[in-house]
């Protein structure tokens, strides 16, 4: 059975990939939201996945906004998209060699009901020691800059993992295993052979 599409409030191609991968029907949605928010890891990334997905089911009547949020905590700090070149290299540099947590919350929103989903996956992640020319080099690249953390696991900063312990596809920015689940307790299903 095919399921109806649903609007996947966000302009990641990462996010958007992934939905093609499980073979998820979708269309696109651009949103804007106040991302200042402070709290718990866990209570972050929830609370702007509902804010996004509230954002989106504003631009559609009926049907199904999914929305996600990927944030980047060490030792409990938040360590958001770097604003220049500078702050990513020293984001980079924290994180050289210490293990840190990625995780993302998900929010699957009824347009019509308002009806909401939500749930929070992630990983712990350790990076190996990273040299200075190294940092210098992938800032240079231009990877870090529109990325939490300053790096993208599926990228070429996937060399500085040395040990990942949880969910990968939240660390990339939408769990699988955790849509998968979203989408069955909204009774949707999809066609997971469809290419």
């Amino acid at each position: 059975m095919n399921m109806e599409k649903i609007y996947l409030a966000s302009q990641s191609p990462r996010r958007a990939a992934l939905l093609n991968q499980m073979g998820v029907p979708h269309a696109v949605l651009s949103v804007e939201v106040d991302e200042d928010i402070a709290g718990e890891p866990e209570d972050c990334v929830r609370a702007l996945a509902r804010r996004k997905a509230a954002a989106g089911a504003e631009q559609v009547e009926r049907g199904w906004v999914l929305a996600a949020d990927t944030l980047v905590f060490l030792d409990g700090e938040r360590l958001g998209k770097p604003a220049s070149a500078q702050q990513a290299a020293q984001m980079l540099a924290r994180l050289s060699g210490r293990t840190h947590q990625v995780l993302t919350g998900m929010c699957l929103r009824n347009a019509a009901t308002g009806e909401e989903l939500t749930r929070v996956d992630g990983a712990r992640i350790t990076f190996g020691e990273i040299a200075p020319e190294e940092i210098a080099e992938y800032v240079r690249g231009g990877e870090p800059m529109d990325k939490a953390g300053a790096y993208g696991i599926q990228g070429r900063g996937g060399a500085f993992v040395k040990e990942i312990a949880g969910d990968y596809y939240a660390t990339v920015g939408l769990s699988v295993f955790g849509l998968r689940e979203l989408l069955a307790r909204a009774q949707l299903r999809w066609n997971a052979e469809r290419k």
